[in-house]
């Protein structure tokens, strides 16, 4: 697949870098902005602990070959 291809994982010291493609990254923060909207990972400024496994769920659905992970892959392009 295409993005299977264009993600291919580039290291940095910690081993956790990603190239991320222009549409994973536009789904990612579309699906944030969902998480948001409707409140349930909603804490303070910020979001819950769980919103990260969630967002691997979500992305999963539509991304199946990307094989996004909350750990390391969205915590890192989150800087985290």
């Amino acid at each position: 697949s295409g993005f299977l291809k264009s993600s291919v994982s580039s290291q940095n010291s910690q081993g956790t870098k990603r190239k991320w493609v222009p549409k994973e990254d536009a789904t990612l923060v579309s699906y944030m902005v969902n998480l948001h909207n409707v409140g349930t990972f909603n804490a303070d400024t910020r979001f819950k602990t769980d919103y990260l496994n969630e967002l691997e769920r979500m992305l999963e659905k539509v991304l199946p070959h990307a094989m996004l992970k909350a750990k390391p892959n969205i915590e890192s392009s989150l800087g985290h």
